[in-house]
């Protein structure tokens, strides 16, 4: 089972910004691909942004094109979501999830295909 972590969710003003991590497993981080996905109560999750197997494209929902970054370290077995201008329609539990690269050398961004979730980190964004 991928284990997962992820943190750095808070409290933040609207056109505020946070920077959330995903640490994992060496086997996990350096054979997957990484997704960020975040959830409402009532609705479904659902896919916010990917980075590819070797870091080198990335790829977003349009809600957080030009507002939302991912990024990776190796390093650090550790991949982070970069959020600014945040607004009150991004406040969520974010989860990140780690799958086996496509063709592309991305994860799959169909929440349903991932058997298993971590704890997810709480943003909230307040007008």
């Amino acid at each position: 089972q991928v284990q997962l972590v992820e943190s750095g969710g808070g409290l933040v003003q609207a056109g505020g910004s946070l920077r959330l991590s995903c640490t994992a497993s060496e086997r996990t981080f350096r054979s997957n691909a990484m997704s960020w996905f975040r959830q409402t109560p009532g609705k479904e999750r659902e896919f916010v942004a990917a980075i590819n197997w070797s870091g080198s494209s990335t790829s977003y929902a349009d809600f957080v094109k030009g507002r939302f970054t991912v990024s990776s370290d190796t390093a650090k077995n550790t991949a982070y979501l970069q959020m600014n201008d945040l607004k009150p329609e991004d406040t969520a539990l974010y989860y990140c999830n780690a799958d086996p690269p496509d063709l592309e050398g991305y994860g799959s961004r169909e929440p349903s295909a991932y058997d298993s979730w971590g704890q997810g980190t709480q943003v909230t964004v307040s007008s």
